[in-house]
Protein backbone atom coordinates (compact mmCIF):
# COMPACT_ATOMS: atom_id res chain seq x y z
CA UNK A 1 0.00 0.00 0.00
CA UNK A 2 1.19 3.71 -0.67
CA UNK A 3 1.02 6.71 -0.35
CA UNK A 4 -0.57 7.90 -4.01
CA UNK A 5 -3.28 4.59 -3.54
CA UNK A 6 -3.70 6.50 0.13
CA UNK A 7 -4.55 10.00 -1.45
CA UNK A 8 -6.84 9.07 -4.12
CA UNK A 9 -8.76 6.34 -1.98
CA UNK A 10 -8.98 7.80 1.68
CA UNK A 11 -11.38 11.16 0.65
CA UNK A 12 -12.49 12.93 3.97
CA UNK A 13 -15.43 10.89 4.06
CA UNK A 14 -13.74 8.21 3.95
CA UNK A 15 -10.60 8.76 6.84
CA UNK A 16 -13.55 9.90 9.23
CA UNK A 17 -15.29 6.55 9.19
CA UNK A 18 -11.76 5.13 9.47
CA UNK A 19 -11.35 6.81 12.58
CA UNK A 20 -14.58 5.72 13.82
CA UNK A 21 -14.41 2.20 13.43
CA UNK A 22 -10.49 2.28 14.41
CA UNK A 23 -8.65 1.73 11.77
CA UNK A 24 -7.27 5.47 10.88
CA UNK A 25 -4.04 4.98 13.00
CA UNK A 26 -2.81 2.26 10.58
CA UNK A 27 -3.29 4.33 8.07
CA UNK A 28 -2.08 7.22 8.81
CA UNK A 29 1.73 6.36 8.13
CA UNK A 30 0.50 6.60 4.53
CA UNK A 31 0.38 10.74 4.94
CA UNK A 32 3.97 10.80 5.15
CA UNK A 33 5.09 13.04 2.22
CA UNK A 34 8.36 11.75 2.50
CA UNK A 35 7.63 7.84 1.91
CA UNK A 36 7.44 6.62 -2.00
CA UNK A 37 4.59 7.59 -3.26
CA UNK A 38 4.16 4.20 -5.40
CA UNK A 39 2.78 5.31 -8.60
CA UNK A 40 5.35 3.75 -10.65
CA UNK A 41 4.95 -0.04 -11.76
CA UNK A 42 8.03 -2.30 -10.96
CA UNK A 43 9.21 -5.05 -12.71
CA UNK A 44 6.46 -7.46 -10.26
CA UNK A 45 3.73 -5.16 -11.37
CA UNK A 46 4.17 -5.66 -15.33
CA UNK A 47 4.40 -9.34 -15.07
CA UNK A 48 1.24 -9.64 -13.51
CA UNK A 49 -0.87 -6.80 -15.88
CA UNK A 50 0.76 -9.11 -18.68
CA UNK A 51 -0.31 -11.95 -17.78
CA UNK A 52 -3.77 -11.13 -17.58
CA UNK A 53 -6.08 -12.50 -20.51
CA UNK A 54 -8.96 -9.75 -18.87
CA UNK A 55 -9.84 -7.06 -15.97
CA UNK A 56 -12.36 -5.11 -15.02
CA UNK A 57 -12.93 -1.29 -15.62
CA UNK A 58 -14.87 1.30 -13.85
CA UNK A 59 -15.92 4.36 -15.50
CA UNK A 60 -18.43 7.02 -14.34
CA UNK A 61 -20.95 8.61 -16.14
CA UNK A 62 -21.69 12.52 -16.35
CA UNK A 63 -24.99 11.94 -14.39
CA UNK A 64 -22.58 9.85 -11.69
CA UNK A 65 -23.26 6.97 -11.80
CA UNK A 66 -20.79 4.29 -11.51
CA UNK A 67 -20.26 1.31 -14.14
CA UNK A 68 -18.20 -1.73 -14.09
CA UNK A 69 -17.25 -3.49 -17.60
CA UNK A 70 -15.20 -6.73 -18.33
CA UNK A 71 -12.31 -6.20 -20.51
CA UNK A 72 -10.73 -9.69 -22.39
CA UNK A 73 -8.98 -10.42 -25.31
CA UNK A 74 -5.56 -12.55 -25.58
CA UNK A 75 -3.15 -12.99 -22.39
CA UNK A 76 -1.57 -9.60 -22.12
CA UNK A 77 -3.50 -7.49 -24.60
CA UNK A 78 -3.06 -5.20 -21.76
CA UNK A 79 0.49 -3.39 -22.30
CA UNK A 80 2.62 -1.67 -19.91
CA UNK A 81 4.62 1.09 -22.40
CA UNK A 82 6.45 2.59 -19.43
CA UNK A 83 6.29 2.59 -15.36
CA UNK A 84 3.47 5.00 -15.71
CA UNK A 85 1.62 4.32 -18.82
CA UNK A 86 -0.52 1.61 -19.75
CA UNK A 87 -2.51 0.77 -23.47
CA UNK A 88 -4.83 -1.67 -24.57
CA UNK A 89 -6.71 -2.32 -27.78
CA UNK A 90 -10.27 -1.15 -27.04
CA UNK A 91 -12.17 -4.21 -29.27
CA UNK A 92 -16.00 -3.61 -30.96
CA UNK A 93 -18.24 -5.42 -28.76
CA UNK A 94 -22.00 -5.03 -28.51
CA UNK A 95 -21.76 -1.12 -29.29
CA UNK A 96 -23.54 0.37 -26.60
CA UNK A 97 -20.19 2.50 -25.95
CA UNK A 98 -20.83 3.36 -22.56
CA UNK A 99 -17.63 2.75 -21.30
CA UNK A 100 -16.11 5.21 -24.35
CA UNK A 101 -18.84 8.06 -23.57
CA UNK A 102 -18.01 7.76 -19.72
CA UNK A 103 -14.36 8.61 -20.77
CA UNK A 104 -15.12 11.32 -22.81
CA UNK A 105 -16.62 13.31 -19.82
CA UNK A 106 -14.47 11.76 -16.85
CA UNK A 107 -11.55 10.41 -17.92
CA UNK A 108 -10.84 8.48 -14.58
CA UNK A 109 -10.45 5.03 -14.14
CA UNK A 110 -10.11 2.17 -11.74
CA UNK A 111 -9.03 -1.29 -13.14
CA UNK A 112 -9.43 -4.20 -11.13
CA UNK A 113 -6.98 -7.75 -12.86
CA UNK A 114 -7.99 -10.39 -11.12
CA UNK A 115 -5.39 -13.48 -10.79
CA UNK A 116 -8.23 -16.35 -9.13
CA UNK A 117 -5.35 -19.21 -9.29
CA UNK A 118 -3.19 -17.56 -6.64
CA UNK A 119 -6.02 -15.38 -5.19
CA UNK A 120 -4.48 -11.88 -6.14
CA UNK A 121 -5.75 -8.83 -7.29
CA UNK A 122 -4.32 -5.41 -8.46
CA UNK A 123 -5.85 -2.16 -8.41
CA UNK A 124 -5.45 0.34 -10.48
CA UNK A 125 -6.33 4.07 -10.63
CA UNK A 126 -6.18 5.88 -13.79
CA UNK A 127 -6.70 9.06 -16.41
CA UNK A 128 -7.63 7.32 -19.73
CA UNK A 129 -6.86 8.97 -23.33
CA UNK A 130 -8.84 7.78 -25.76
CA UNK A 131 -6.41 7.34 -29.07
CA UNK A 132 -7.93 7.12 -32.74
CA UNK A 133 -6.29 4.07 -34.66
CA UNK A 134 -5.82 6.65 -37.66
CA UNK A 135 -2.16 8.00 -37.61
CA UNK A 136 -1.37 6.04 -34.52
CA UNK A 137 -0.08 2.36 -36.58
CA UNK A 138 2.48 2.01 -34.10
CA UNK A 139 1.20 1.92 -31.09
CA UNK A 140 -1.68 -0.57 -32.83
CA UNK A 141 0.55 -2.93 -34.00
CA UNK A 142 2.07 -3.21 -30.44
CA UNK A 143 -1.40 -3.36 -28.65
CA UNK A 144 -2.89 -5.58 -31.11
CA UNK A 145 -2.23 -9.03 -31.52
CA UNK A 146 -3.12 -9.17 -34.96
CA UNK A 147 -4.29 -13.38 -34.66
CA UNK A 148 -6.88 -12.02 -32.35
CA UNK A 149 -10.25 -12.43 -34.24
CA UNK A 150 -11.60 -9.21 -33.03
CA UNK A 151 -11.96 -5.44 -34.54
CA UNK A 152 -9.99 -2.46 -32.54
CA UNK A 153 -11.98 0.58 -33.04
CA UNK A 154 -9.89 2.68 -30.66
CA UNK A 155 -6.93 2.91 -28.17
CA UNK A 156 -7.56 3.38 -24.87
CA UNK A 157 -4.17 5.00 -23.18
CA UNK A 158 -3.89 4.91 -19.33
CA UNK A 159 -1.50 6.94 -17.39
CA UNK A 160 -0.79 5.74 -13.85
CA UNK A 161 -2.01 7.42 -10.69
CA UNK A 162 -1.88 5.01 -8.31
CA UNK A 163 -1.99 1.06 -7.67
CA UNK A 164 -2.33 -1.42 -4.48
CA UNK A 165 -2.08 -5.12 -4.23
CA UNK A 166 -5.17 -6.66 -2.13
CA UNK A 167 -4.86 -8.73 0.32
CA UNK A 168 -6.33 -12.61 -0.62
CA UNK A 169 -8.63 -12.73 2.63
CA UNK A 170 -12.09 -12.92 0.06
CA UNK A 171 -10.63 -13.86 -2.84
CA UNK A 172 -12.22 -17.15 -4.09
CA UNK A 173 -10.10 -19.39 -5.71
CA UNK A 174 -11.24 -20.30 -9.28
CA UNK A 175 -9.03 -22.22 -11.90
CA UNK A 176 -10.35 -21.92 -16.10
CA UNK A 177 -10.15 -24.81 -18.10
CA UNK A 178 -5.95 -23.88 -19.30
CA UNK A 179 -4.90 -23.19 -15.77
CA UNK A 180 -6.31 -27.02 -15.43
CA UNK A 181 -5.01 -28.72 -18.47
CA UNK A 182 -1.59 -29.26 -17.63
CA UNK A 183 -2.53 -31.58 -14.56
CA UNK A 184 -5.42 -33.06 -16.91
CA UNK A 185 -3.08 -33.75 -19.65
CA UNK A 186 -0.79 -35.48 -16.89
CA UNK A 187 -3.36 -37.39 -15.40
CA UNK A 188 -4.87 -38.82 -19.24
CA UNK A 189 -1.06 -39.90 -19.97
CA UNK A 190 -1.19 -41.54 -16.59
CA UNK A 191 -4.13 -43.60 -17.39
CA UNK A 192 -3.28 -44.33 -21.24
CA UNK A 193 0.21 -45.64 -19.56
CA UNK A 194 -1.91 -47.90 -17.03
CA UNK A 195 -4.51 -48.95 -19.62
CA UNK A 196 -1.89 -50.18 -21.87
CA UNK A 197 0.24 -52.06 -18.71
CA UNK A 198 -3.10 -53.29 -17.88
CA UNK A 199 -3.94 -55.01 -21.56
CA UNK A 200 -0.05 -56.26 -21.53
CA UNK A 201 -1.10 -57.99 -18.12
CA UNK A 202 -4.38 -59.42 -19.84
CA UNK A 203 -2.33 -61.22 -23.04
CA UNK A 204 0.51 -62.25 -20.76
CA UNK A 205 -2.00 -63.97 -18.21
CA UNK A 206 -4.05 -65.53 -21.09
CA UNK A 207 -1.25 -66.93 -22.59
CA UNK A 208 -0.35 -68.76 -19.45
CA UNK A 209 -3.84 -70.57 -19.09
CA UNK A 210 -3.57 -74.48 -18.66
CA UNK A 211 -4.78 -76.26 -21.81
CA UNK A 212 -7.92 -78.19 -21.18
CA UNK A 213 -7.25 -82.41 -21.71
Amino acid sequence: MARAFSEIAFTKTVRAIQEQNGSRRSYAPLDDPEIDPGNRFTTNETRFVEARDGFYQATISETGWPYVQFRGGPIGFLKVLDPTTLAYADYRGNRQYISTGNLTDNRNVCLFLMDYPNRTRLKIWATAGQVPLKDNEDLLDHVHDSTYRALPERIIRLKLQAFDWNCPQHIPQRFTLADLAPGINELRSRIRELEEENEELKNFLNTKQPVAE
